[in-house]
């Protein structure tokens, strides 16, 4: 449990535990825009977006995490972020980022679908690569 001056922060992913830490704020890419979280935030449980976990931390100094979507429950200080796909900004490869803008940028748009498949692709290929960007 997390004092009263700090919260509890986790990411779950299926395939592991990502994070696991006390820090000082976290902002949560919402579906719907960014939440900041402070120690004795109210109760929340929101619906991520594809975006930038953004955690602080007295010891470690702040962390950034790629995030695509999922929820995330705030109580009692404690932020529970579950996630199907989450990377720490030093382990995104800014080559593997470009080459996946530049192949989403290449998807076909033949109907709805394709063109949501595309923009989707896109956001992510750019999330990553700005996260990346700011790691190194």
């Amino acid at each position: 449990m997390a004092t009263a001056a700090q919260i509890q922060c986790s990411v779950i992913t299926p395939e592991e535990q990502l994070l696991d830490t006390t820090a000082t704020a976290v902002v949560i890419p919402a579906h719907d825009g960014q939440i900041g979280v402070l120690t004795g935030r109210a109760p929340l449980l929101c619906e991520l977006g594809t975006g930038v976990l953004r955690v602080d931390t007295a010891d470690q100094g702040p962390m950034a995490f790629y995030v695509d979507g999922g929820f995330a429950q705030v109580l009692d200080n404690e932020v529970t972020v579950l996630t199907e796909r989450a990377a720490a900004a030093e382990d995104i490869n800014r080559a593997d980022a470009q080459k996946a803008l530049a192949e989403a940028e290449q998807m076909a748009m033949n109907d709805l679908v394709s063109v949501e498949a595309r923009s989707v692709a896109i956001a992510r290929a750019k999330t990553q690569l700005s996260i990346a960007k700011k790691a190194s």
